[in-house]
């Protein structure tokens, strides 16, 4: 009978662990001091997520695959991220900004990244890059000074050993420094923002042929313009369906700050459809379409600070583009700063600074619902109102790693719990 009945609580036990991490972690760590926790957790080596830690990081739903120190990139801080993906063979590179310049490196062997090299700086160091992929060409803007658009060939990495240093195939110098790159793969244009020219407004530029880039039209606003998504609208707008459709976060701690939609289908004669403000903003940071096109989620980079608030995301319905209206604000469970956040099919993924990498089921947007699906925290210190950890997220890797960039730690690759 005892037999039974231990055999019974063995198999209770282990088909619970999976449901109830949050719970378990309550338990265990629940009444200490978070330094404390990650101490507890400092000798485990393990890189799966038990219990609510993988090693001494937080986490729920998400295993440390592999990571890469700082010292490992060979600087002292890192900035965005993206990916890219050699369709030869279907390995898998990262693409880090660094203030040097960008560090590239090789996850192919996810458990075991390679650093391959840096592409340096085109001027100066800082700690503000920014990188997109387009028909295996990394372009990249930072706002160090007068850096223009850095346009490399990816393809130039697979005959490299690693550990060296990469050349530059073609550089626009036409707008200086910029803030902020996106590129609409589907029309073949990227579009740079806080530059030195239209007022720090969208430049439009051509990347059909990527060593050939060139400017053809801009928009100029009386606002700061921060970021934006650019798309081939497929949403329920039918006036708009199929037009190249801009929605850009515009403002600053001193100006108001709104989302602005724009009709860009036409580069010589963009036009404005319409823009709207929002409650207890801080700084319109950064935003993503949802898959259908209907929602747009926006992040206020300091609305925390500014009015010591959980993390907030805002939700705007556009279904009536000329008519948008805030449909409701998420709020998180914790104090941190949220900065990029990226859509893929039904997840949002926030990074989320000191909280780390946030996932949220976005499914159930029309009835104003987000739920936090899980998470992984690079920066297990605390989760205060402050500029650190975690900067970016890419998330649309085929073999479903994630990749983290984290201002203190350096790179992190996750994947979800099987």
């Amino acid at each position: 009978m005892r037999f039974f009945l231990l055999f019974f609580l063995i198999i209770y036990f282990s088909c619970k662990e999976e449901n109830f991490q949050t719970e378990l972690l309550d338990q265990n760590f629940g009444d200490l001091d978070p330094e404390l926790a990650v101490e507890v957790n400092e000798n485990s080596s393990s890189k799966i997520c038990i219990n609510g830690y993988a090693g001494k990081y937080p986490c729920n739903g998400f295993d440390l695959v592999g990571n890469l120190s700082l010292d490992e990139l060979k600087t002292s801080m890192v900035n965005d991220n993206w990916g890219w993906t050699d369709k030869e063979n279907g390995n898998e590179y990262v693409l880090i900004g660094v203030l040097e310049g960008t560090a590239i490196v090789d996850i192919s062997n996810a458990e075991k990244p390679k650093y391959m090299g840096l592409l340096p700086s085109l001027t100066e160091s800082s700690q503000w890059r920014d990188i997109k992929v387009y028909k295996d060409y990394a372009f990249i803007v930072s706002e160090a000074k007068n850096h223009g658009l850095q346009i490399f060939n990816l393809k130039k990495i697979k005959n490299k050993l690693g550990g060296v240093d990469f050349e530059t195939d073609f550089v626009l110098t036409d707008f200086g420094s910029a803030h902020n790159i996106f590129i609409n793969e589907e029309s073949g244009f990227a579009y740079v923002f806080g530059s030195k020219i239209f007022k720090g407004g969208p430049v439009f530029i051509n990347i059909s042929d990527p060593e050939s880039s060139n400017i053809e039209g801009g928009y100029e606003f009386k606002e700061y313009v921060h970021d934006a998504q650019i798309i081939n609208y497929k949403g329920p707008d039918e006036r708009y369906f199929g037009k190249e459709i801009y929605v850009g976060c515009h403002g600053s701690q001193s100006s108001e700050n709104l989302i602005v939609i724009l009709d860009v289908t036409n580069k010589k004669n963009p036009k404005l459809i319409s823009s709207l403000s929002y409650p207890d903003s801080g700084f319109a940071h950064q935003g993503t379409f949802s898959k259908e096109h209907k929602y747009f989620l926006l992040g206020d980079e300091l609305d925390e600070i500014k009015y010591g608030s959980k993390t907030k995301t805002f939700i705007f319905d556009l279904s009536d583009l000329e008519k948008p209206i805030l449909s409701f604000v998420s709020m998180g469970d914790s104090n941190a700063i949220d900065h990029n956040g990226y859509v893929r099919d039904n997840l949002f993924y926030l990074a989320s600074y000191t909280a780390g990498v946030r996932v949220y089921d976005i499914s159930n947007l029309k009835s104003k619902n987000i739920k936090e699906v899980g998470f992984f925290d690079t920066y297990p210190k605390n989760n205060q109102t402050a500029f650190e950890g975690a900067w970016s997220v890419y998330p649309y890797f085929e073999s479903e790693n994630i990749v983290i960039s984290d201002i203190n730690s350096g790179l992190f690759i996750v994947k979800p719990t099987k």
